[in-house]
């Protein structure tokens, strides 16, 4: 879809590196998946899912996705729907992926609110300068914001500073054995940096890199392609490049007709690339958990010692040990309205108002509405005795089963 939209250059741009972004991908067609993955191994991180609901679960869990890129045929339509309904994550860039290009379609796309569709081949546009634009795009949206929220007072006051660098300073001593002994086993167990940081905005609306714990393998990827291809479940030995976007084999191609056509899923397929697809996707499917989390991972996941490594935000000043939840920067991108915008102008904070009260009144959920004005709430009206009290409310809440 071609998009004519003035480009927008800031101040200071970000510097984009290879694997810089991430990508949260919706495709059923297994063999399509693995062709994407091989043309942008060097600048995409991929994260690969086959149902709509699968996709929404990772970005309810804060997956730090650059853009979801999702195919029309595996429910893309009404992923793109869900999304740009939600209150949450409403903003995030969406590309829709067709078999083929077409003038309905592109019309389509843009009336649904994409921000771009692409063929399967990738041979009309490109993908990764259209994703350095929706940085640079959200990138513009809080320079903005910034501007507007600096006019309001939202410094941290000097007895809040202190109690940051006082308890998270100590917790940081007590824990450095933990530390040191979570970076050698992340470093004995997979190739890779020990850390790894998501963008995040904080207070006043300035961007700021989390830091977490590395779970996952930095090779996920290769990884992925090469059990799919080796897996004992993998009984076509065909190369992945033979396995056509038009769902014939090289045999089929060379002859002009298929010998064993299928009908599966409304469409016309060989057999034999149909057989291609189910091996590759059980490989997949059965090994999904090695090639993209990691052993220590797991563990480091399910203790939520992953987080750990926020204390040095705190430390750095980027947030704070009570406040508002720093926000991925689609999220954020939402939160630009008069209203909510003032969300920005209190500390963000590893726990915050809105945890404690869902806790309080023992509601199952909450809107995203009632988050938000809770937000506001304690940017206008933090206080030594209210984080005290957040503090207190929160240690009980941790043991709580739900995800405060």
């Amino acid at each position: 879809m071609e998009v004519t939209q003035t480009p927008v250059k800031l101040a200071t741009e970000p510097k984009y590196q290879s694997a810089q972004f991430r990508v949260l991908y919706l495709n059923n067609n297994f063999a399509q998946y693995l062709s994407f993955i091989d043309r942008y191994k060097d600048s995409l991180q991929v994260e690969y899912f086959d149902t709509q609901q699968s996709v929404l679960e990772a970005l309810k869990d804060n997956f730090p996705a650059d853009i979801v890129i999702a195919h029309v045929d595996s429910g893309g339509w009404e992923l793109l729907d869900t999304i740009r309904n939600s209150a949450a994550f409403g903003n995030i860039p969406f590309v829709l992926l067709v078999d083929k290009l077409t003038p309905q379609l592109i019309q389509a796309a843009r009336s649904k609110h994409a921000d771009d569709i692409f063929p399967i081949d990738f041979m009309h546009g490109d993908l990764i300068t259209r994703i350095a634009y929706f940085r640079k795009r959200q990138w513009y949206v809080a320079s903005k914001a910034s501007q507007r929220i600096s006019t309001i007072k939202n410094h941290t006051p000097g007895w809040k500073r202190a109690i940051d660098i006082i308890t998270t300073g100590t917790a940081v001593i007590l824990l450095l054995p933990v530390f040191l002994l979570v970076a050698l086993l992340i470093r004995l167990d997979s190739k890779g940096p020990v850390f790894y940081s998501s963008k995040r905005v904080g207070s006043g609306y300035k961007i700021f890199d989390l830091y977490k714990f590395r779970t996952m393998r930095t090779d996920a990827d290769q990884l992925i392609r090469k059990m799919a291809a080796l897996s004992m479940y993998n009984k076509t030995p065909e190369p992945i490049q033979q396995i056509e976007s038009n769902n014939l084999c090289a045999d089929c191609i060379a002859g002009n007709q298929c010998k064993s056509l299928l009908f599966h899923d409304g469409k016309e397929i060989c057999e034999k690339v149909y057989h291609f697809q189910r091996d590759q996707k059980a490989a997949f499917m059965k090994f999904q958990n090695d090639p993209r989390i990691t052993r220590i991972g797991q563990f480091l996941r399910n203790s939520s010692l992953d987080e750990l490594p926020q204390l040095i935000n705190i430390l750095k000043g980027d947030m704070s040990l009570v406040g508002n939840r720093p926000l991925p920067l689609y999220e954020a991108e939402k939160m630009t309205t008069d209203g909510k915008i003032l969300r920005f102008a209190g500390p963000a904070g590893l726990t915050g108002l809105w945890q404690v009260t869902k806790r309080g009144k023992g509601k199952a959920d909450m809107s995203e509405e009632e988050r938000t004005q809770l937000d506001v709430t304690y940017a206008k009206e933090f206080s030594f005795k209210m984080d005290f009290m957040i503090i207190m409310k929160t240690f009980p809440a941790l043991l709580q089963s739900e995800n405060v």
